[in-house]
């Protein structure tokens, strides 16, 4: 008889609910048609976590199979079936003490982590065999030389995976996984790791806990650099069958990602579950993995039969979550862990047939005798009896299963086991690509590729293309005479298409002029040209139509025939007009103020060093020549004088005079003095070097100032309004975007709602309107197309906000795609498509360009003008000061001499006129006697002393 007593913590889901009624009615037949040969019932303890429900069922169904064959046996199957939703450590202990005081002769099941190690160690406490599909990664072992009570069915396969990365010939590969395990299963295949010339490196780590996460971190290996994106990317992904399933579809779904530059290695054994749907409607990369299963042989495909036929009933279930016609990995094991332990018993009874004398549980049975078994009893601290000779049992077992051969050695592991190498296909069947085995390790098989017949393409048949009426992509050749046809971009590709499929077809415009969205309101849920498609109205929709995987869901979608992104228009703005000065733009206000106060802080500490340095200071006496110190005149040589070149007018006027590049008359000769100089002139040299190679660009281009230079920029104000195409997909984008920038966007244009527009000439004529105070987001093509258009006062700013693809459309299962899919990568690959663009993008533009390259603006005197300022400026200040030191010394000297200011000025201007003959190095040399006397020299050399008289 079979039992299953499930205890649970929690109410019972439906699907579990109904597998359990319905196992307990076959277990009632089954035990009614099985009662006249078995004796006594053997009683054996189960616990399964919740979610484990098609390794339950695998179990229960071995179970059925051992009892249905009970020929020749005395004694049935009784399972105790405890199911667990918590790892509490103390309600997990309560559980297994309560199985152990059932009598239980052994216990399989299927439990995380979390659980294992109570359950494993009780196991090993009280000597109870435990048989179970997997062990975690991380187990505890007991002491040396003690037996371990548990066994794993799963094989260790860290050397297969290593040795397919090798065959593939990998250098690097990037690891993937989902779990605390996943991360020891890397640790394990790094110690697995031999050097060597073939070996890779793990190139990168990441943990995802879903696929939207996987998805993110691919597309930031991409942006990671230009190169990434082709560079060929080899992943090992080790999560649950199910999050594989959601990665590699949401990959394949994902118009931004590569496609064939991507392998995955699937590293758990997850390829024994049906993937042949998934993978060939969505065509998703290269995908290699790992069965155990091998279904080519006849005692497998017998169990498939049956499986089937036990499945197909709960699989009908709501929300059940098994498949008739394929068995996981792990509920294979669990099938074949049943009759491993079955075989176990087998040997144990036939050498201690008194254990099958009724009643084999603790207590009085239905004669009132009692069994004289020592049972494990965890008040009692007492071990079951038999559990050692089990155990050793188990290690002995050898036997052909669904997962091959099983046997096991002395630690209870699995050897002489099989693992197949498959991988996916386009367009066939996964294929058995290499056997890897524990002796003989992998050995490559030619791959029997099976294609799947394609639905033919009807060659008698019109076929209706659906599109939209919107520059360049589809227009009248003449608005006038709407009859004469149409012509675009979209137009053009059609005909290509059509020639390349060998078809005739018929061009409609979509009857209520929308793209595709999702309406409530119209029949199946969408309008536009997706819900045409939906409806079979239309066979394909050759538009500028978004690929979105809002779309994609409900139609099928080629390749990307023209990649674009949503993009910024504004009006172009007025190009700014020179100012006077233009000169000053190569340097920020900044960087003059401080040239500024570098240039007087300089002068101020020449002059400083200058004092105190005694090798500035030179010896004079009155009389003397300045500079070569010849007495000059009658009478004694005066006292001595020092002298110092560097006063604070002729420091400034040497830091000047280094500044401009030019020099100056004096020079320091200090040591401390040149330092100053010395680096006062590398300064200049560098700043006047980056001042002379940015001025010739400010001077020469001329530039516009654009208000909005990227989407932040819009973001962060109010003065400019901006919206898009209402119910579009850039709408669309910018109602589900997660990004902070966008988010705020959105609440902006969702609270402003006159920011939408119908169409997106309606939204075009606004940007021309508004004089800058609107911008439009839309598709980048649109937004070119329309910069190259009369009157030409558009541009497009800023990087496009995304990256996305317009595709042709057709209905679900269409016999067409998978020949546009291939058309339209031919026609990129030749370079039509490109051809196409340019045809009706750039070639008929309406706009003048000038070739940067070739063309440089010459300068006008706009663009200096204010040198010229600063020049007459500088002159006019000379002369004025020139007057003033005139003024102003002929009074000096008319206050000395004693003498009318006129005749000093009169003196002074014949002196300037004549001009001196006594030079000094350029200098005028002017003379005092020591009574304050003026003394100039004269044509011959002689001197005039007086205070009224000089002679020229």
């Amino acid at each position: 008889m079979l039992r299953a007593l499930p205890r649970r913590r929690h109410a019972p889901d439906a699907p579990s609910l109904l597998l359990g009624l319905l196992l307990l009615g076959v277990a009632g037949s089954l035990a009614q048609f099985a009662s006249a040969e078995a004796d006594v019932n053997l009683p054996l303890g189960a616990i399964f976590d919740q979610g484990t429900d098609e390794i339950r069922l695998a179990f229960e169904f071995a179970m059925l199979n051992h009892n249905h064959n009970v020929t020749g046996r005395r004694y049935e199957l009784e399972a105790f079936v405890d199911v667990i939703n918590t790892a509490d450590a103390f309600k997990l202990s309560k559980l297994i003490c309560s199985q152990f005081s059932r009598g239980v002769f052994a216990m399989l099941g299927a439990v995380s982590p979390d659980s294992f190690d109570t359950l494993h160690s009780y196991s090993n406490i009280f000597q109870m065999p435990f048989v179970t599909p997997w062990f975690p990664e991380k187990v505890l072992t007991p002491s040396s030389g003690s037996l371990d009570y548990a066994i794993s069915m799963r094989p260790e396969y860290h050397q297969a995976i290593i040795d397919v990365v090798k065959f593939y010939g990998w250098k690097h590969i990037i690891y993937m996984y989902d779990s605390h395990d996943g991360l020891l299963r890397l640790q394990q295949i790094y110690q697995s790791l031999k050097p060597g010339p073939h070996g890779f490196q793990v190139e990168m780590v990441k943990r995802v806990t879903n696929a939207s996460e996987a998805i993110e971190f691919l597309h930031s290996l991409e942006n990671s650099s230009k190169s990434a994106r082709w560079t060929h990317k080899y992943i090992v992904l080790d999560c649950t069958t199910e999050m594989a399933k959601e990665i590699v579809v949401a990959h394949a779904r994902d118009v931004q990602l590569g496609k064939r530059i991507y392998h995955y290695l699937l590293s758990g054994l997850i390829m024994d579950d049906r993937w042949e749907t998934d993978v060939l409607e969505y065509e998703a990369m290269n995908i290699t993995g790992f069965r155990i299963v091998d279904t080519a042989k006849k005692h497998v495909r017998e169990f498939m039969e049956g499986w089937k036929q036990h499945v197909a009933g709960l699989a009908a279930a709501p929300n059940a979550r098994y498949n008739p016609t394929t068995i996981s990995a792990h509920a294979a094991l669990m099938y074949d862990a049943v009759f491993v332990l079955v075989e176990a018993l087998n040997k144990l009874l036939k050498k201690k047939q008194e254990l099958l004398k009724p009643p084999l549980r603790r207590g009085a049975g239905a004669n009132g005798a009692s069994n004289s078994s020592r049972w494990p009893d965890c008040n009692a601290s007492l071990t079951w009896e038999h559990g050692d000779k089990i155990s050793r049992n188990l290690r002995k077992v050898e036997l052909e299963g669904l997962t091959g051969d099983i046997r096991f050695n002395e630690a209870g592991r699995r050897v002489n086991y099989t693992l197949h190498v498959v991988e996916m296909a386009i367009n066939s069947n996964i294929v058995k690509v290499a056997e890897w085995s524990d002796n003989k390790g992998l050995v490559p098989l030619a791959p029997k590729y099976l294609h799947h017949s394609k639905p033919d393409i009807l060659k008698n048949k019109t076929y209706i293309v659906t599109s939209i009426m919107e520059a360049p992509y589809l227009m009248y050749k003449d608005p006038k005479r709407p009859e004469e046809g149409y012509e675009g971009f979209c137009k053009d590709l059609a005909d290509l298409v059509a020639k390349k499929l060998g078809i005739t077809y018929k061009l409609v415009r979509v009857k209520d002029g929308k793209y595709g969205h999702v309406n409530p309101d119209s029949p199946k849920g969408w309008d536009g040209m997706v819900g045409e498609l939906i409806r079979e109205e239309a066979d394909m929709a050759i538009a500028p139509l978004t690929i979105t995987s809002e779309r994609e869901r409900v139609v099928d979608f080629s390749k990307p025939f023209l990649s674009l992104g949503i993009s910024i228009m504004i009006k172009k703005p007025i190009k700014q007009k020179p100012s006077v000065l233009t000169f000053l733009s190569p340097l920020s206000k900044e960087i003059w103020v401080c040239v500024i106060f570098s240039y007087i802080g300089v002068s101020i500490v020449l002059f400083i060093v200058s004092r105190f340095s005694p090798y500035e200071w030179r010896l004079l006496q009155w009389g003397d020549e300045p500079n070569t110190g010849a007495h000059r005149g009658p009478g004694p040589a005066p006292a001595p004088v020092v002298a110092n070149d560097f006063s604070i007018l002729n420091s400034l006027w040497f830091a000047l005079g280094a500044f401009m590049q030019q020099g100056s008359d004096i020079s320091p000769r200090s040591i401390s003095g040149r330092i100053v100089g010395s680096v006062w002139w590398f300064f200049t040299l560098i700043l006047i070097s980056s001042y002379t190679a940015n001025l010739a660009a400010f001077l020469t281009v001329e530039r516009m100032v654009t208000p909005i230079n990227t989407a932040e920029d819009l973001a962060a104000q109010t003065d400019v309004a901006y919206g898009t195409l209402v119910n579009g997909s850039t709408y669309d984008f910018f109602q589900r975007a997660k990004m902070t920038v966008y988010k705020r966007m959105w609440e902006y244009m969702d609270s402003h709602k006159e920011v939408f527009v119908n169409s997106y000439d309606e939204g075009i004529e606004r940007v021309r309107k508004r004089r800058g105070k609107y911008a439009l987001l839309l598709e980048s093509p649109k937004n070119e197309y329309t910069n190259e258009r009369q009157p030409c006062d558009t541009m497009k700013v800023g990087p496009n906000l995304d990256t996305k693809g317009f595709g042709i459309a057709t209905p679900p299962k269409s016999s067409l795609r998978e020949q546009l899919n291939l058309y339209v990568l031919e026609l990129g690959e030749n370079g039509e498509l490109t051809r196409l663009q340019n045809k009706w993008w750039y070639d008929r533009t309406e706009c003048r360009h000038l070739d940067k390259q070739d063309h440089t603006n010459e300068l006008s005197l706009s663009n200096i003008a204010g040198v010229f300022y600063i020049l007459i400026g500088g002159l006019i200040v000379a002369l004025a000061v020139a007057l003033i030191e005139f003024f102003y010394k002929s009074h000096s000297e008319a206050t000395r001499a004693k003498i009318p200011l006129s005749d000093a000025m009169k003196a002074k201007a014949r002196l300037t006129m004549a001009g001196p003959r006594d030079f000094d190095n350029g200098r005028v040399s002017t003379y005092y006697s020591p009574a304050g006397q003026m003394s100039v020299p004269d044509c011959s050399g002689d001197q005039v002393h007086g205070n009224t008289h000089t002679q020229v």
